[in-house]
């Protein structure tokens, strides 16, 4: 069965990374907007429409206002922040739950993740659901994306030949103010409280690290990094593409060295489970392009058309 595909904004980074992926598949017909016609609404209308599945790789106003001109049995994957918080809309992360996963089957309207977010809720959203935290716990984060993830215009200062000097360094972001992810990670991962969320971008496209650090004695239930790490592997048995790492990477080179750009060009999540005594850090590793965009946007599109869920991303 051949399926037809519209990229509504294709032009952006997330949009030819999905467009990238459909190469070499039989099963996809790409449905094309030419350049000039590509903000004309009707346009984009009639393309929605004739499509089975619509990817919107748009600006929130933007992807809300395509989700009105849609007709028919077309199928929505929307990988702006818009929709992520609605409850009439599947959340594109199936390896969190079998409900979630259950939902995304038979869902027209799925939201992709975002990608601090896909790291954020990969750890927190088990760690709250199996009670080794509590809701009410005081979550500090900590994450390093690739600059990619800032769209073309941060894209463009990174690589302009005669940047500021100061790109050399990492780049801290939203310090006082309240990311857009932040919302999505509280809807999710179950917690009462903000996290305390520290996002920084560094010199390499794509790639991301997401931390938590958790000082045991501020726990209301006693468990210790290595209860974490087994209640992780019970947790994300048999999933594809969410792997959780040895503890504190025992026989790995990851036990000293962890590297934010390891899984670029994958959909790959890896969780990992460090600790002592005093504190435990859990970490998740993916690439805010692929298991954070386009290859969780894909993968959403595979589990909903009833194929494997890996076509296009192994």
């Amino acid at each position: 069965m051949s399926y037809k595909i519209f990229i509504d904004g294709k032009e952006g980074t997330t949009g030819l990374k999905i467009a990238e992926r459909f190469a070499g598949r039989s099963d996809i017909e790409l449905l094309e907007i030419s350049e000039e016609k590509r903000k004309d609404t009707a346009e984009r209308k009639k393309l929605i429409n004739a499509s089975d599945f619509t990817f919107l790789c748009l600006p929130d106003e933007a992807a809300r206002e395509a989700v009105t001109l849609a007709e028919g049995n077309v199928r929505i994957i929307d990988a702006s922040t818009a929709h992520r918080t609605n409850p009439d809309w599947a959340y594109g992360f199936p390896e969190l739950s079998k409900e979630l996963r259950k939902k995304i089957e038979g869902s027209a309207r799925v939201a992709v993740p975002g990608c601090y977010a896909s790291g954020f809720n990969a750890l927190m959203y088990p760690m709250v659901l199996s009670r080794i935290i509590a809701p009410y716990h005081p979550v500090v984060c900590h994450a390093v994306s690739g600059y990619s993830g800032g769209g073309k215009k941060l894209i463009a200062r990174y690589e302009d030949g005669n940047r500021d000097k100061a790109y050399d360094g990492v780049r801290m972001y939203s310090m006082g103010k309240t990311h857009k992810h932040i919302k999505e990670m509280m809807a999710i991962s179950g917690l009462s409280y903000p996290p305390v969320f520290c996002p920084v971008t560094a010199d390499f496209y794509s790639g991301m690290t997401v931390t938590v650090p958790i000082q045991l004695r501020t726990m209301a239930r006693k468990a210790t990094p290595k209860d974490m790490w087994e209640m992780f592997c019970e947790h994300y048995k048999g999933q594809r593409f969410v792997k959780v790492m040895p503890f504190n990477a025992d026989g790995c080179p990851e036990a000293n060295e962890l590297y934010s750009n390891a899984l670029a060009d994958t959909n790959m999540l890896e969780i990992f489970v460090y600790g002592t005594d005093d504190h435990a850090l859990l970490i998740a590793r993916l690439d805010n392009l692929g298991k954070g965009a386009s290859g969780a946007a894909v993968q959403c599109m595979n589990i909903m058309m009833g194929i494997d869920e890996g076509t296009g991303l192994e």
